[in-house]
């Protein structure tokens, strides 16, 4: 915040509501050179505007408008291509997999293509360390099953996503909506990872202006 919006908050504080006009002459400045920080302090919540009356202070912290922002990201604008494979895939296949792909999680899909499994990368270094051939061992034996998955749908929030990972202690969550024609069978749209979680977080500490 640059110390002229400081001061514009602090006018606000003691003698709102006040009109633009009425802080453009206690700062002895015209209402053209106010209006960018008052559009500012609108628009991030620190100020309310009323048309005829004026100004008044929110009363909110930079903190709760903060956190008001975070509540307000969606796991729809975030979410990013799954990876996927079938219950057939052997162990072998899965681990190039999750090399090539870059992942820590791939969910596992029946050949319909609705949500069956969840296969992790200490599923797959069990597995590996044990003395089975990894090409003959498929992932539907290991991994874990339905309806023992955390999952998360398009219209929730990223807070929610991040509390249900920290939660359940995963570093992914398949993003699902029921699939046509197929009661109680998941539909996979997307992952949320602690990556996606990441990025979301530098992205909004860019986006911030005061």
């Amino acid at each position: 915040m640059t110390a002229r919006q400081e001061k514009i908050l602090e006018i606000v504080k003691a003698e709102g509501p006040i009109t633009g006009e009425q802080i453009a002459e206690k700062l002895e400045l015209t209402r053209a050179t106010l209006r960018p920080d008052l559009a500012i302090l609108t628009m991030s919540g620190f100020l309310d505007a009323r048309p005829r009356v004026g100004y008044f202070y929110s009363g909110k912290s930079a903190n709760q408008l903060l956190g008001e922002k975070i509540r307000n990201l969606h796991v729809k604008d975030y979410k990013s291509v799954p990876v996927v494979i079938t219950e057939e895939t052997s162990v072998y296949d899965a681990i190039c997999t999750m090399f090539l792909e870059d992942v820590g999680t791939i969910y596992v899909v029946k050949k319909a293509g609705y949500l069956v499994g969840v296969v992790s990368r200490k599923d797959l270094l069990q597995v590996a360390m044990g003395k089975q051939e990894l090409t003959s061992v498929p992932v539907g034996i290991i991994m874990s099953r339905m309806p023992n998955l955390i999952t998360c749908t398009p219209e929730d929030t990223l807070f929610y996503a991040a509390q249900q990972m920290m939660k359940h202690q995963v570093d992914s969550l398949p993003v699902v909506r029921p699939f046509p024609d197929q009661d109680g069978q998941l539909e996979v749209l997307g992952r949320i990872s602690k990556t996606t979680l990441a990025k979301a977080f530098v992205e909004l500490g860019q986006a911030i202006q005061i």
